[in-house]
Formats: structure tokens, sequence, C-alpha cells
């Protein structure tokens, strides 16, 4: 429509138009200028951003992400009074940081390469608690500890012994085989006659009987609350299908592996060692420090320098005849060492695959199966 008072077309016109046409009028006879639309766009967008943030950070979904953890010197963890020698580069332990996430960070989960998501329930099953699965890693961080300061010393000649005394049952999975059968605090000492002396070896003896295969398990039963008192009985329980997680979080099912449901602590370990050696891992829990902490101590008892002055990282499960295990997070683990600089990263062979996958060109990946792979890589750098 035309303007009122000058009879000019009102529409489209901004501040340059009006300084154009009415050059010389009085400021107060000009036509009032037209407010630009953006700023109001861009603060409608703000405003729809931020409620829906506020709508989603409050909303639970059931799932973990997987991120790259923190990046810790083996050194910095193992301390023995006798060392022989001091190293010139770093041995490295990586870790994976795990949490439960709202509906805001599992999108940003989603959309970033370097992170995984995985159902709730493949980390935490049904029926346990936070308490008992930090519980369980802790375990698991104990008894890997324990095994590294074995292998280490019996690489290097000495005599060591390591006696479990059974698994302790430390929570039983709604619905699983378990349920009904095994309680809390219940000690297996036998699978189908076989001794446990570790929880190591209850899941390896039960994964090798296939689904539906009823076992006689041996326990040992607490019969007082302070659990002093104990009587031997046996039970049986029919295995249910293993259903776990693999590298990257995600659900596997194995129709040819057994499993019974529960989460497992080890019982009252026995360690007769000529040397003593302290690692304290605070509260990092899980056994996947296990093959870097027995070359650090290798290396700390040895004359020579496995690094040769390099940064080396790594990650693996210990066994006792020295064999290196799977480990979860493969990826974020490997992401990590790259951006700790580190110039090799060692993985169980396992996970190679997923590793080399990952790392691309940041960082050469080696392969390991046992103690003994990793001695030698170090000896050829």
């Amino acid at each position: 429509m035309d303007h009122p008072r000058t009879g000019v077309a009102g529409d489209d016109l901004d501040v340059r138009d009006i300084d154009d046409r009415f050059a010389g009028v009085p400021p107060s006879l000009r036509p009032p200028a037209r407010m630009p639309k953006w700023p109001f766009v861009v603060a409608g967008i703000l405003l729809f951003l931020a409620a829906t943030i506020a709508a989603a950070w409050p909303v639970d979904v059931p799932y973990f992400a997987l991120s790259p953890g923190p990046v810790n010197d083996a050194g910095d963890f193992v301390d023995i009074e006798d060392r022989a020698g001091e190293d010139t580069g770093e041995l490295l332990f990586l870790t994976v940081s795990l949490k439960e996430v709202n509906a805001l960070e599992a999108f940003f989960g989603w959309i970033d390469p370097e992170v995984d998501l995985t159902p709730r329930e493949n980390i935490r099953p049904a029926g346990v608690t936070e308490e008992e699965l930090r519980r369980q890693n802790l375990a698991q961080m104990d008894l890997s500890k324990q095994t590294a300061i074995v292998v280490a010393l019996s690489q290097l000649g000495f005599d060591v012994t390591l006696k479990g005394n059974g698994a302790l049952i430390i929570s039983v999975i709604e619905g699983s085989a378990a349920d009904g059968v095994l309680r809390e605090n219940d000690v297996l000492i036998t699978v189908d006659g076989t001794p446990v002396e570790f929880s190591e070896d209850a899941v390896r003896l039960i994964g090798a009987y296939p689904p539906g295969d009823t076992l006689i398990l041996g326990i040992r039963r607490p019969t007082d609350d302070s659990g002093t008192e104990f009587e031997d009985l046996t039970v049986e329980v029919t295995l249910g299908v293993f259903m776990g997680v693999d590298d990257e979080g995600n659900e596997v099912i194995d129709d040819e592996r057994g499993m019974v449901g529960v989460l497992l602590d080890n019982f009252n370990v026995e360690t007769i060692l000529p040397i003593e050696v302290e690692i304290d891992s605070q509260n990092i829990g899980g056994p996947s420090a296990g093959l870097m902490f027995t070359l650090e101590i290798i290396n700390q008892l040895t004359e020579d320098d496995l690094t040769r002055g390099r940064v080396i990282a790594g990650t693996g499960t210990i066994a006792r005849d020295g064999s290196v295990g799977p480990i979860g997070g493969v990826r974020q683990k490997v992401f990590a060492a790259i951006d700790a600089g580190a110039e090799y990263v060692l993985v169980p062979a396992d996970n190679f695959a997923r590793a080399r996958d990952a790392a691309g060109d940041g960082i050469e990946v080696v392969r390991v199966a046992t103690i003994e792979d990793a001695m030698s890589f170090l000896a050829t750098i």
C-alpha cells in the first residue's frame, strides 16, 4: 500500500531506500524503517533448540555409550622397590569410558564416529545393580594385577604361586539358568567335578558346554550371616544360551555356548611372591590392563629398556599361561592411543582386525597372542 504521507510504495523498503528517496526530507517526516526479519528467525531457532535440549536432557534411554577413556602410563601404577633400571619411554594402558546416557547424549553419541552405543542390558543385565557391576569390574582388575605379577616374574625365572579357592557369586541375573538355583555369596568350587580356582576358570569350564546341558555344580554355601561358616553341596543347572557383547558393544548370542547367568568375584586368592610388587589400580576396573602391567613389571626388573625410548600403548587380558585375551571397546582404545601420541598399539589377536580398521594410518597396530609375542615385538624396535 502507499505510504499515507508520501504516496511512495512502502513494501520492500530498507534503510538505504529511505535514505536515497528522502534525501533532504526532515527525519520526522520520513517513513519508519522496516526491521529486518533474520534476527527473529535466529531467535526462534535458538529458542526451539533450547526447548528441545531442555526436554531431552532428563529423558533416560536404555543405552550405554562407549567412548575413549583416559590413557595411563603403567609405570605410574607399578611400584617395585628394587627395580633394575629406568625406562626412557612409556608403556601406556588404555581404558574405555562407559556411561549411561540420556536422549541428547545418545544422539550426539550416534553421530560421533569415536563413540559406540550399546543396549543397557548388554552392560548391566536385569537385576544387576550398578554397585554389583562395579564390584565385578574391580574383582577382574584385582585378579588381572595378581596374574600380571605372576606371569612377569615367571618370565624372569622366579618361582611364584597363585592359588584361588573358588568363584564367589556376586549377583544372580534375573531369568537366567541360575535364578532360583544359585544364591548371592555362594562359592563355585567345581563344574561337573572339575575344580574351580578362579572366576575365569568357572567361565571357561561352563562355556565349554552347549545350551540345554545340565551341569552339576559344587558350591560352598554360607550358613551364617558372617560368611565364616559354610556347607558344601551340589546343585543341577540347565544351561541357557550365552549372551554377551563384542568389542563394539554389540549383543552377541552364541547358540553353541552355555551360560549360567551370574556375576563372579574371586574367593580368598593366595599369592606367594619372591619379590614385593605393588600395583595401585586406583578405581579402574576390568581385566584389560593385564598385558601392559606384565610388560611394565618386566621392564622395571630388567636392565634393558623394553620401550627403547618409544611411546607404546596396549590392551589385553593376561592369563596364567601368558596368553593374551580379547577385550571390549578396542576401537575407542585405538582412538585414545592415537590422541596420546603413541607410535604403536599392542592388541589381542582376536581384536586385531577391528583395531586395524579403526587405526587407519594413525598408528601401527601390533597383533599379540601371548606375552612372548609382545616381548618379541619390543625386541625389534
